[in-house]
């Protein structure tokens, strides 16, 4: 059996029959047949359970006696309505104390660093699986365990040491709720470049690189950018009529469109990765990469239209790549087989 204790039910989805569930958010329901646990002695009681193989944490982003996890909490319309987690958001706090399996987390938020009330679950798991990890880990540490940037004498400490030797990439793939992708029927293309997503208010680098794509635009490039946000269904159907898909970083390098442009059946056009990945795209065979300096991006795209084979040897390799290394399923096997694997 799998303990799941967090805000999604990642493992839950992937493995019903296997897993128990502890949602930390308020309404959030368990999966059909997944058995959810409804009190935090139920949980302390399964976590003591010998037929327990797994457990899993989603990493929260504050601690629950945070004021600014409380502020949130408080003012919010849950309150009102007698949903607010002010017992459930404690749950992680019990694998101070109580666990016999092993412990894996799993950190999805946009955050290059752990958080300091984290630490305590990087010192319990046996791995601590994190999406934007830096490629520099011990980077993870900048302003949470170190005050700074860990220097030497930091990070030759034997305790530290340890806690880097956890740390492995996590891919954040496709949603969670994006079944549909899984069939997607590639279309013709009618457009070289498609993009929609935040702009003002997000990366820096998405400003000047969309004012390149209009400099493109007005040199011939077909360029598809709607005016606001999208139904899910058209984005995926402008996706998929498109060449390429312009997937810059936003709060994070790791981001949905990376995975849904290729299971779409387009190539996603990225800037070159900050992160340690896992099962990463390829340059040149799963999807294309340019420098975020200015000129890079128009350059990028003028290459890679200038070889439509190309471009459609890629955007098959790589939704080939993504169904089997990046759906919410094949991610949470590897996270299985990983503490499964050390165990041995």
């Amino acid at each position: 059996m799998i303990i799941e204790i967090g805000d999604k039910a990642f493992m839950a989805n992937a493995f019903p029959a296997d897993t128990a569930f502890f949602p930390t958010v308020a309404g959030l329901a368990a999966p059909p047949g997944v058995r959810r646990l409804g009190s935090l002695f139920e949980l302390w009681r399964v976590l003591g359970d010998p037929d327990v193989e797994l457990v899993v944490c989603h990493a929260p982003y504050y601690a629950p006696w945070s004021w600014r996890w409380l502020t949130r909490v408080l003012f919010s319309r849950r309150i009102l309505k007698g949903q607010a987690p002010l017992v459930r958001a404690f749950a992680p706090q019990l694998l101070r104390w109580r666990r016999r399996a092993p412990l894996a987390v799993l950190d999805h938020e946009d955050l290059p660093v752990i958080n300091r009330n984290n630490l305590f679950l990087l010192d319990r798991c046996r791995f601590y699986f994190k999406r934007e990890l830096p490629v520099d880990h011990w980077r993870v540490f900048l302003k949470t365990a170190h005050p700074n940037l860990p220097t030497a004498r930091f990070r030759l400490a034997r305790r530290n040491r340890e806690r880097v030797a956890k740390l492995r990439p996590l891919s954040i793939g496709l949603p969670l709720d994006a079944g549909e992708l899984l069939s997607f029927a590639p279309s013709p293309k009618t457009c070289d470049v498609f993009f929609a997503g935040r702009v003002e208010g997000s990366a820096s680098l998405r400003a000047r690189g969309l004012a390149e794509l209009r400099a493109l635009e007005r040199r011939g490039v077909s360029v598809d950018v709607p005016e606001g946000p999208l139904p899910r269904a058209d984005f995926y159907r402008r996706c998929a009529a498109a060449w390429l898909v312009w997937s810059p970083e936003g709060y994070g390098w790791d981001c949905f469109r990376h995975y849904e442009a290729l299971a779409c059946g387009s190539v996603p056009l990225i800037n070159q990765p900050s992160i340690d990945r896992r099962a990463p795209l390829l340059a040149g065979q799963h999807a294309l990469y340019y420098d975020p300096e200015p000129g890079g991006l128009a350059r990028a795209v003028a290459t890679a239209l200038a070889d439509k084979d190309a471009l459609a040897r890629i955007a098959e390799a790589g939704r080939a790549h993504v169904l089997a290394r990046h759906t919410p399923a094949a991610i949470a096997q590897d996270v299985r087989q990983a503490i499964g694997d050390a165990g041995r």
